[in-house]
């Protein structure tokens, strides 16, 4: 079974965003200590089209082969003109409105997530899934969440998207690591209690 990894950036108050998803604030604390720890632990979560300008192209897959992302967090990349953020991964969409993929290589679940993410974990492979933001479609898919990495930066937001939609049980998971960075920024790791 495949790992459905929940890796996200968020505020000390636990916002991963502005009310509407701007999470450009934080960005001040990507500096080169983060980005040489995402290179050599996280190197699949770095978008395709941002590689070439870090100079990172040729970095291997190392912990994902899949991304699932919401709509707003695709709609990031369609304002910039990129209709594949991420296509060194196979790519999956939640959205009920966006209809037609604008790329061959990004699919579309409108209906039945947590099904279509179940299939996805049942497949054989070595590598697993990288649920990257989405408030609501993280929300929708907790119960299915097996690991929470948590870059939380040294901010408090007071208010925003949280990280998880609204009204979900109490779900218990077990703190596996801590990694602490020189401008204050913390990357927890947590293992889903089962």
């Amino acid at each position: 079974m495949r790992k459905l990894t929940y890796y996200i950036a968020c505020s000390i108050d636990g916002f991963i965003g502005d009310e509407g998803g701007d999470a450009s604030t934080m960005l001040r604390f990507l500096d080169e200590e983060f980005y040489d720890f995402v290179k050599s632990e996280y190197p699949d979560t770095l978008p395709t089209h941002s590689r070439g300008p870090l100079g990172v192209e040729d970095l291997e897959n190392k912990r994902f082969d899949t991304i699932i992302q919401g709509r707003a967090s695709y709609d990031l990349a369609l304002k910039m003109g990129v209709t594949s953020p991420y296509a060194h991964l196979r790519e999956f969409v939640a959205s009920r409105t966006l209809g037609e993929s604008p790329d061959p290589n990004v699919e579309i679940i409108a209906d039945d997530l947590v099904g279509r993410v179940r299939e996805l974990k049942a497949e054989d492979g070595e590598l697993g899934i990288y649920l990257c933001g989405g408030s609501v479609v993280a929300g929708e898919l907790l119960e299915e969440i097996d690991e929470l990495v948590i870059k939380t930066y040294p901010i408090v937001l007071g208010t925003g998207m949280p990280m998880f939609g609204s009204g979900l049980a109490v779900t218990d998971f077990v703190l596996d690591s801590v990694r602490t960075f020189e401008n204050g920024l913390l990357v927890r790791t947590y293992s889903r209690k089962r």
